[in-house]
């Protein structure tokens, strides 16, 4: 008999009740080093979680649906004891802000073709995203001479093209027919909608043309040469260009300074027959070429959330299923309810449920679940949206021929001012870690460029928002009430319902929000904030600023907020926290002899 190692969850970072969602092993199963045991899912991304040792898997200590956290035990291994590749416990970070440990792997060949036109920059940007671009236009603001590759023929990388904006173009649209449906108790009457899907895809490639457009013009104002193409290291100064433009054209680059910002792209799950074009992902979706009558989202996070109130306004019967007890893991539960129950006679929720097989047939996809909430039988879909995470871009850009370090899911390790292992080397945005947020890329993005000015800054935000722009919105900034338990802070809650507000009322949607802040109970500062409601995410500016400023219940009561808004419900928190509220009934009110 050989000996027994414990198989640990890595070091996640600043991830916390991490999703499980999958195991992919059962007792008895041989297994070699790197093998994967199960899939995690954050609310952006999905990684493999792979054993540190080769043998036999001899216990599973975990089950779909179970809550994940950095060193919790997944399973035992029956190993050789010449067999152990490294000690059992050693971490390896999978999804960092600060950094993952990670072994370089060999060098790879990337040939240059004798052809090759050759390029010389200050600074090379991989990547054309937000912050990819913002990257590239801060460094020749700041006078450097500055190279930007793209494979893509536009820039704005995957936020613009095909995905922050076009949705938003889309959901404005849902949003459209949604109120007209709506209007007819306060007198107002529409007849049904007609849907020009050709005009619909038209005005969402629009805008999204007017953005991309905006890009090019000021690249070439900025005197940034953009290269059409995917970008390759050689070695840690060197990169050679694959154009996508003119097949078989190599461009070589080098450069003193590098900013890798490469992104992420549609994580696939090894069960599910992504060859079928009925089975979608969040950019199939935003081509809106057809409503299907009936349509699966995977996942509850936001992108799926999102994708699911577009088509439901435009037609199709939605069912989501969701592995865990709620949509929007990590968002605290009162916030989420207000989501849910405005939602849950539009969606089919089924929580606590998992897809068991997807099988293509002529007719349709047919869908096999298991679960709390799952069908007895299988269900028959026209089209099903994976909406699974994220997977970081960092193991296609040859990066073993550099000093770089890449963890075994493409995340690259940096330091507070974005940079790698290599000096001159420097990665934001999706292919460094969580959040995946294009506003989050655009200040690294930002930091990366000045400090190869020569300026002395840091990426140290007090707080990153972030929106899921569903009906109604979520919005929230700073510490969530769950993360301040596990911060063991003393904490104190001040909520605000709409049902209070002459402005929601006004506007119809006083049923459907909430304002909550969340202060320190002992020094009264903001640590953290949530909105759900119309336009949360236009009201999170004044709890991000405040949140930055770190400021304190009496700052936030005693700012004069304008009458009536929903903004003034921010304020309002604050003053049901400090026992000044007239608004409501005031628990802090002096009590009457």
């Amino acid at each position: 008999m050989g000996k027994i190692v414990d198989i640990l969850i890595p070091d996640l970072g600043a991830d916390k009740d991490v999703d499980l969602i999958d195991v992919m092993v059962e007792i008895g199963d041989e297994v070699e080093v790197e093998d994967g045991l199960i899939t995690l899912e954050t609310e952006k991304a999905s990684m493999d979680v792979p054993t540190t040792h080769a043998g036999v898997i001899k216990e599973i200590l975990v089950k779909v649906g179970d809550k994940m956290n950095s060193g919790d035990l997944i399973a035992r291994v029956e190993v050789q004891e010449e067999a152990s590749a490294e000690p059992a416990k050693e971490e390896v970070k999978a999804a960092p802000t600060a950094a993952p440990t990670a072994s370089k792997p060999a060098p790879s060949n990337v040939e240059v073709s004798a052809n090759a036109k050759e390029v010389k920059g200050q600074v090379l940007v991989i990547g054309a995203g937000p912050g990819g671009y913002s990257a590239a236009f801060r460094c020749a603001d700041l006078g450097l001479d500055t190279v930007l590759v793209e494979r893509h023929p536009t820039l704005g990388g995957v936020c613009l093209n095909v995905g922050c904006i076009p949705s938003k173009a889309l959901l404005h649209v849902a949003k459209v027919i949604d109120e007209a449906a709506h209007i007819e108790h306060a007198g107002v009457k529409f007849g049904k909608p007609e849907i020009d899907l050709p005009g619909v895809a038209a005005y969402k490639s629009g805008v999204v043309k007017k953005l991309t457009e905006g890009l090019s013009a000021m690249a070439k104002m900025r005197k940034v040469n953009v290269i059409q193409g995917v970008a390759k290291f050689v070695d840690e100064h060197t990169v050679v260009v694959e154009h996508t433009d003119n097949a078989g054209e190599q461009t070589k680059v080098t450069f003193d300074s590098c900013i890798i910002a490469a992104g992420s792209q549609s994580s696939k799950m090894g069960f599910i027959p992504h060859e079928d074009p009925r089975i979608w992902d969040s950019t199939n979706a935003l081509e809106v070429k057809e409503v299907p009558k009936r349509l699966l989202v995977m996942g509850g996070g936001i992108i799926g959330l999102e994708m699911a109130t577009v088509y439901q306004r435009l037609g199709s019967q939605i069912d989501v299923v969701v592995r865990g007890p709620q949509v929007m893991t990590g968002t605290d539960k009162d916030i989420v309810k207000v989501y849910t129950k405005a939602n849950e006679k539009k969606f089919n929720f089924m929580f606590k449920t998992q897809t068991q097989a997807i099988i293509p047939k002529q007719e349709g996809i047919y869908v096999e679940f298991k679960g709390d909430n799952a069908p007895a039988e299988p269900q028959t879909y026209d089209a099903v949206l994976v909406a699974m995470g994220r997977t970081p871009n960092g193991l296609n850009l040859g990066l073993e021929n550099t000093g770089v370090e890449v963890d075994d899911k493409g995340f690259i390790s940096v330091d507070k001012q974005m940079r790698t292992k290599v000096p001159h080397i420097f990665a934001i945005g999706d292919i460094i870690g969580q959040p995946m947020l294009a506003h989050k890329a655009v200040h690294e993005g930002h930091v990366a460029a000045e400090v190869i000015a020569g300026h002395k800054v840091f990426f140290e935000p007090k707080q990153i928002p972030g929106i899921a722009y569903t009906f109604p919105e979520i919005a929230t900034a700073g510490m969530s009430e769950i993360e301040a338990k596990e911060a063991g802070i003393n904490y104190e809650v001040a909520s605000f319902p709409w049902s209070a507000s002459g402005r929601a009322l006004a506007s119809d949607v006083s049923e459907t929000g909430m304002t909550k802040l969340i202060f320190d109970k002992d020094t009264h500062q903001l640590i953290g904030g949530a909105l759900v409601g119309e336009n949360a995410g236009e009201l999170l500016g004044e709890i991000s600023l405040a949140l930055e400023m770190d400021c304190d219940a009496e700052d936030i009561g005693l700012t004069i907020h304008a009458h009536p808004t929903l903004h003034e419900s921010v304020g309002m928190c604050a003053e049901i926290f400090h026992g000044s509220i007239t608004d409501l009934p005031n628990k802090k009110a002096v009590k009457k002899k």
